[in-house]
This record gives C-alpha cells, sequence and structure tokens, in this order.
C-alpha cells in the first residue's frame, strides 16, 4: 500500500514512544491503572441505583440519570480529545483527565443528594472520556509492530475486566457498607496512577515538536465543530439511552433532543470538513481500512457492552436471579475473554487479521443462535456456558479490529484516530442497548397479547392446565375459596415469565442476523503488507 509508508507498521518511529529509555511493557502496566477504574465505573454504578434513588429521596427513574449524564459527557469529550492531546500535551491532557475523574468520584462518594450527585457525575465523563484515546495513542507510538498487537491484548485483558467485576464488586460494596463507596474506592487508585504516570510516563520529543507546531500561531479551536459535535452526541446518548423509558417520540424530551441530534449531524459534517484545522478529523473515514475498521468496532461495542448490560437484565427480570447470581454468571465469560486476550494478541502477528475477524464473527453468530435456544428452565451452569461460548472469540474481534484500523494512517494522527474508533465503539455499545431495550419490551408485549388469545374456557389446554395447578394448591393445604384465583395468579406469572423469555430470544435472533451481515465488510478491508504484515497493525 501506498500509504503504509506514511502510517503503517513501515511509518513507525520510536521517536514518539511514551517509554523513553524504559521497558514498553512497563508503560502499558502503568496506563492500564487508570484504564481499569474507568471501566469498573462504567458498570459498578448499575446495581446500587435502587439504594441511591432511597438515600437521595428520588425515583428510580430519577435516578438513572447518574447514568445518562455519565455518558452524555463522556460522548461529547470523546471526539475532541485527541486535539486536546495534541494541543495541550499527551501526557499532560492524561494526567489532567485522571486527576479530573479521581476528583470527581471523591464528589460523586460525599454526595447527599440527587443534583450534586449528577453535576459530580458529568465532571467523572468529562475526565473518562479523555482516558481511553490518550492510552490506545500512546501504545500505538510505544509498541512496534510487532509488538503492538500483544500490547493490545494486555489492554484488552484491563477493558474486559473492569465490566466483568464491576456489577459484582458494586453489589457487594452496596450491600455490605454503602453506595458512595463504589465512587470512593477509586481515589487509591486514581492516585496511583496519577503518581506512576507522572515517574514512568515521558513526553517525547516529536510530540512536544508537533505541540509547538500546531500552537506556533495561537490556539485555534473550532469551538463551533466542538459545539456540533458535543450537541449531536450528547442528544444521540439522551435519545437512545431515555427513549424507550419515555414512550419514544411521544415524549417532548425525545422529539427536542433527536431534532438536535438530527440538525447537529448535518451542519457538522460540512463545517468539520471545510476547516483547515478541525477538531475532529472525520476525513480520516476517508481511510478504507480506518473506516471500514471503525464500523467494525461499532458492532464490537454493541457485543461486548451490550451483551453486559441485557442478559443480566434477563436473569433478573425473566429467571428471577439475585443480581449477585447474574453477576457471577456473567463471571465466566470475562474470564474466557481474559484467557484468550493473550492468544487472539500472538496470533494477529501471524495471520492475516480479516481472517481473524471473520472467525470471530461466525463464532458470535453461533453464539447467539446458541442463545435463541435458551429456557425459562435454564441452570446456572447453562448460562455461564452461553457466556463463555459467546465470550472466548471477542479477543479476535478486539485486537486484530483495533490494531489494524491504525494501517495507512500518519503516527501524528493516532490521537485523532484513537478518539474516533473510541466513540464508534461507545456508540456500538449505546445503540445496542436501546435497540435491545426497546425490542424486548415490545416483543414482550406482543407475545403477552398473543398467549392472552388462548385463555379462555373453550380452550381445553387452558382448562385443563388451570384445574390442575387448582387440585395441587388444594392439596397443598390451601383454601378451596381461593385456590381459582391463586391458579390464575400462577398461571399468569408463567405467562409473563415465558414471553419475556420469548422476547429475549428476538433480541438475541436479531443480534445474530447483525453480526452475520458484517461479514462481507471484510472483502473491503485492504491486507497488510510486509512490516503491516507482521503486525497486523500500523
Amino acid at each position: 500500500m501506498a500509504e503504509a509508508g506514511a502510517g503503517g507498521g513501515g511509518g513507525w518511529t520510536p521517536a514518539r514512544s511514551v517509554a523513553g529509555g524504559r521497558n514498553p511493557w512497563l508503560i502499558l502496566g502503568v496506563i492500564s491503572i487508570a484504564t481499569f477504574m474507568t471501566t469498573l465505573d462504567s458498570s459498578i454504578a448499575n446495581v446500587a441505583l435502587n439504594h441511591i434513588a432511597g438515600s437521595t429521596g428520588s425515583s428510580y427513574d430519577e435516578a438513572t440519570w447518574v447514568l445518562t449524564t455519565f455518558l452524555v459527557a463522556q460522548a461529547a469529550i470523546t471526539p475532541i480529545s485527541g486535539w486536546l492531546a495534541d494541543v495541550f500535551g499527551r501526557k499532560r491532557y492524561y494526567m489532567f483527565s485522571v486527576f479530573l475523574f479521581t476528583f470527581a468520584s471523591f464528589l460523586c462518594g460525599i454526595s447527599q443528594d440527587l443534583t450534586t450527585l449528577v453535576l459530580a457525575r458529568i465532571l467523572q465523563g468529562i475526565g473518562g472520556g479523555g482516558l481511553a484515546p490518550v492510552e490506545q495513542s500512546m501504545l500505538v507510538d510505544t509498541f512496534s509492530p510487532k509488538q503492538r498487537t500483544l500490547a493490545f491484548a494486555g489492554y484488552g485483558i484491563v477493558v474486559i475486566a473492569g465490566p466483568t467485576i464491576g456489577p459484582v464488586l458494586g453489589g457487594w460494596l452496596t450491600d455490605n457498607f454503602s453506595w458512595h463507596w463504589c465512587f470512593l474506592i477509586n481515589l487509591p487508585v486514581g492516585v496511583l496512577s496519577l503518581v506512576l504516570v507522572h515517574l514512568f510516563v515521558d513526553e517525547p520529543a516529536a510530540v512536544i515538536a508537533q505541540r509547538k507546531e500546531m500552537t506556533k500561531d495561537g490556539i485555534k479551536f473550532d469551538f463551533p465543530g466542538f459545539a456540533l459535535s458535543a450537541l449531536f452526541l450528547g442528544a444521540l446518548e439522551i435519545t437512545l439511552d431515555r427513549g424507550q423509558r419515555l414512550d419514544w417520540f411521544s415524549s417532548p424530551v425525545i422529539q427536542v433532543a433527536a431534532v438536535v441530534c438530527v440538525v447537529s449531524l448535518v451542519a457538522f459534517i460540512p463545517w468539520e470538513l471545510s476547516r483547515k484545522d478541525p477538531v475532529v478529523k472525520i476525513r480520516m473515514f476517508g481511510q478504507r481500512n480506518f473506516a471500514v475498521a471503525s464500523a467494525l468496532l461499532m458492532v464490537v461495542g454493541l457485543l461486548i457492552f451490550g451483551t453486559a448490560q441485557f442478559i443480566p437484565q434477563l436473569l433478573q427480570q425473566v429467571i428471577g436471579y439475585t443480581a449477585t447470581d447474574a453477576g457471577l454468571a456473567m463471571t465466566a465469560g470475562g474470564a474466557v475473554t481474559i484467557l484468550f486476550m493473550p492468544v487472539a494478541g500472538v496470533l494477529s502477528s501471524k495471520v492475516d487479521p480479516r481472517l481473524m475477524v471473520g472467525f470471530a464473527l461466525v463464532m458470535q453468530t453461533f453464539a447467539f443462535w446458541n442463545y435463541t435456544h435458551l429456557n425459562t428452565q435454564l441452570s446456572f451452569g447453562s448460562v455461564a456456558a452461553a457466556r463463555a461460548f459467546q465470550a472466548f472469540s471477542l479477543p479476535f474481534l478486539f485486537v486484530p479490529i483495533t490494531s489494524i484500523a491504525y494501517v495507512g494512517l500518519k503516527g501524528s494522527e493516532s490521537n485523532q484516530a484513537s478518539a474516533l474508533m473510541n466513540v464508534m465503539r461507545n456508540l456500538g455499545g449505546s445503540i445496542g442497548i436501546s435497540m435491545v431495550q426497546t425490542l424486548t419490551e415490545q416483543r414482550q408485549q406482543f407475545h403477552q397479547a398473543r398467549y392472552v388469545e388462548t385463555l379462555n374456557p373453550l380452550n381445553p389446554n387452558y382448562t385443563q392446565g388451570l384445574g390442575q395447578m387448582s387440585q395441587q394448591l388444594q392439596g397443598a393445604g390451601q383454601p378451596s375459596a381461593f385456590v381459582n384465583q391463586q391458579a390464575l395468579g400462577q398461571l399468569y406469572n408463567q405467562l409473563n415469565q415465558q414471553a419475556g423469555m420469548l422476547s429475549y430470544i428476538d433480541a438475541f435472533r436479531l443480534l445474530m442476523f447483525i453480526t452475520l451481515c458484517c461479514l462481507p465488510l471484510l472483502l473491503l478491508m485492504q491486507k497488510p503488507s510486509g512490516g503491516e504484515a507482521q503486525g497486523a497493525a500500523g
């Protein structure tokens, strides 16, 4: 590829490494501390919402703004985090983000009312939104193409470990202490990260020179581009996160958010394309590999973050698991993913990454097909096994896609590329969660209505089943005057449970087809050549 020399494996230079003369694997360990803290926090508060609502005197629906505002703030800052790192210095901006996230965690932990907590979560989202893009940019510049896939595998272990441990740890902290500790636990981790980054992460001369070149005529901030980007992504997050809860477009909030989202996007694209120094370099989507990898990362976000959200919901709402048991069932999948991450890292340096991604997509398709065969009588072991089957192929998506996205890009574009890739991954997760929430609720109503149609005295199965339930209840010592009502109640509960299960099976079937439809995208990806092929990255 003609472009590869500019920014692929052949264009890599140690001059941009943040390791200095130190072992680059030390840098991976240092920046993984903040990665673990932020990914843990993305899921740890979910299980504490009921407690937060109770202690702040708010409803559960009001308490969910604790999650929504964090996502909106994170979505607004992530696209421009690459520009901020370029202009203010990568290490300086990274340390500021860690400090802001840690300080905001302290404010969350001492909050006594919902307003203070929501404002603190906004600050936390601003701090957390800048971390992942800068971390990935550091890895790209620090590790040679041959080492990079292993580095991304190590980074991926931490990315997966946080959401896996989060619900279990959050439930334990909330049950044994209070929900405040879900946030206060970040303080020692954040301080440790700041100290180690200060001591071991360098700001290389090449990056300093690039920053001076960008700011020699003063800092030119594309404020309209930032505003349009923030409005688009922020309004989109509100639409996706609150849509089903507020009955979509029957709600004025969703109507306004949707209009703001569309208008901002329509204005944002031509504005950024016409700027000489745009705050978000959307021109990078003109690079074929980067565009295809970004689209696939949306699917990865859907598969990792989407399923991590709604499978525990299935287990709790339909099967009747406790939050702790649901979290433990998901832990098996996290453990399998962590186990196979190094395998994916080693293979990515030896195998055509397109083959690895194709294999992973096929395995994900079979995993969702397997989910469609679940039923209301499933055991803990069968849930854990189904999740593990899906989880084992996730590293073979995450590592090669993340690596190959940088093929053909210039070294100076790594900050912006990392920011855009994180936007796409987070966007995929938000779309997936919203899509499944909407589909399951609507399909549950559909299946419930179909079942209710059969509950009439003219249906012999209905009368026979109701009679058997009544006899069982009467045999168990229930008063005969109430057994018919109790039998009807039991039958209706079983109906609701079965309708709920069928709605999730419909969602799994849809995800199966989405995953399968991603396979043709691999035909558009360009195979790395030369040094890029060895590292599967650039």
